[in-house]
């Protein structure tokens, strides 16, 4: 063909833009040939993740992504109460549970049930798990003061992406044809698949980045944890029992550690600033046990505990009073969800606030109880929820808001006498029976009413304000 082009354009013209068309080539070979490898690794990975098939013999627990029964909190009317001992036009308890959350991970994602069991520690898959962080003192503090592990949560300014952190949980399921006693996916007792945005950032940014956006990748990536370890040597030895601190409590927790991919420390500490981090279990020998402010064991017949919750077994929000609230920040959150509060229950019917002189309630329902009949199950009340600045992160997006709904609820609900430093926002529930079942639409019925006065954790010789 040059001999063609040559007479036309001249010898060296032909070869000014054939050592431009070489030179461009070569460019392009750069830049793209190292990348044939990372994308053939891609399709792989793909076809590894079409492949990769869920947990054997279990079915996944809760409502579907697509659905939801917070799908109309903003309406307004919810804001007005209803009596409380009335039906409504679906012939329903005009009070009654509006939404159910299950949050296995303390601060992340949580997961939408239509009904829950309940046991002692809360909902049977609620706060079983935590993040912590391995502290070690510095040189020049008390050297009385050891390293440990402590508990980490949103309240952790940079560890916002917590809220970002999607956990499933995969229970055992008789009916599913791989289902088998012998699986270890059964004698865990389930699976816990946790999900989490894949990081785009570093060396491998722009192959990643592609990959996801040819739909070779996801946008997350996931591992799977057994909800429980077997009661066998072996587990016993991969998840050692560590002493984590939560609070001013340190129980015995199992170190799930070892499952750790190192794309997860990346995603919740990508500048490489906090300590090693691990994933902690409950352990049921080990819970901690309520005394302030909860009703005494010899009332109950057994000692109300908790797992990493942080303080009761369940958390009720009453959607009126959130409506409350978010009508006072609306102009720098103009829709403040309920999932925010990271409560268990959600009620709808009564008005704002009505829940704060509530003492004993009892939820009412088909499902409701275990031998208790149609009388449902008693459950206390025991004060009310102090709020920190964790409701400012949005559980979406992960970013946390520099003042609201904090700066609202600390003008508008510094109600409580037992600490007047801090707003109020629900109830803590602590639950009269050991097991129960919980359903959305079961009614509320308020037994006792009175009046609530928070009890902190008090130093040696401190008093309650106000007391």
């Amino acid at each position: 063909m040059l001999n063609y082009i040559e007479p036309i354009l001249g010898f060296n013209t032909v070869r000014h833009y054939a050592i431009i068309a070489m030179s461009t080539i070569s460019s392009l070979a750069i830049i793209w040939l190292p990348l044939i490898p990372i994308t053939i690794f891609l399709i792989s990975h793909k076809y590894y993740q079409y492949t990769n098939p869920r947990p054997k013999g279990c079915r996944k627990l809760g409502l579907p992504h697509h659905k939801t029964n917070l799908h109309d909190e903003y309406d307004p009317k919810y804001s007005q109460g209803v009596p409380e001992k009335h039906t409504d036009s679906e012939d329903k308890p005009s009070w009654r549970i509006k939404a159910l959350f299950a949050y296995p991970i303390k601060s992340c994602a949580g997961i939408e049930l239509d009904t829950a069991d309940v046991v002692p520690t809360g909902f049977t898959y609620d706060r079983q798990f935590c993040f912590a962080e391995y502290i070690t003192p510095k040189t020049n503090t008390n050297e009385s003061q050891q390293a440990h592990w402590t508990a980490r949560t949103l309240r952790d300014g940079s560890l916002c992406r917590m809220a970002l952190i999607r956990p499933e949980i995969w229970v055992p399921d008789h009916t599913a044809e791989d289902y088998s006693p012998e699986l270890q996916e059964v004698q865990s007792q389930g699976v816990l698949v946790i999900h989490y945005p894949r990081v785009t950032a570093g060396i491998l940014s722009l192959p990643v980045k592609l990959g996801i956006m040819l739909g070779l990748l996801s946008k997350e990536v996931s591992f799977h944890v057994p909800f429980s370890p077997a009661q066998d040597s072996d587990q016993k030895s991969t998840y050692p029992l560590t002493p984590v601190k939560i609070w001013k409590d340190t129980p015995l927790a199992h170190d799930y550690g070892c499952h750790l991919p190192f794309s997860l420390h990346r995603f919740l500490d990508p500048d490489r600033t906090r300590g090693p981090l691990t994933l902690f279990r409950t352990n049921s020998s080990h819970h901690r046990e309520i005394f302030r402010n909860a009703p005494r064991k010899e009332d109950l017949g057994f000692q109300p505990v908790t797992g990493f919750a942080d303080a009761y077994p369940i958390h009720l929000l009453n959607i009126a009073s959130v409506q409350d609230i978010a009508g006072k920040c609306k102009t720098d959150i103009p829709e403040l969800s309920l999932r925010r509060f990271r409560a268990n229950i959600i009620v709808q019917g009564p008005g704002a606030y009505e829940e704060d002189h509530w003492k004993r309630v009892r939820i009412c329902g088909p499902e409701t109880g275990i031998g208790s009949g149609s009388r449902g199950v008693e459950v206390y009340t025991a004060c009310r929820t102090i709020r920190c600045k964790l409701p400012n992160v949005d559980p979406d997006t992960g970013v946390r808001h520099p003042v609201e709904p904090d700066r609202a609820l600390k003008r508008w609900r510094r109600i409580d006498r037992g600490d007047l430093t801090n707003a109020a926002l629900g109830m803590q529930v602590v639950p009269a029976a050991r097991e129960f079942r919980v359903c959305v639409g079961d009614g509320i019925e308020v037994l006792e009413t009175g009046e609530h006065c928070y009890i902190k954790m008090l130093k040696p010789g401190e008093k309650v304000e106000g007391v």
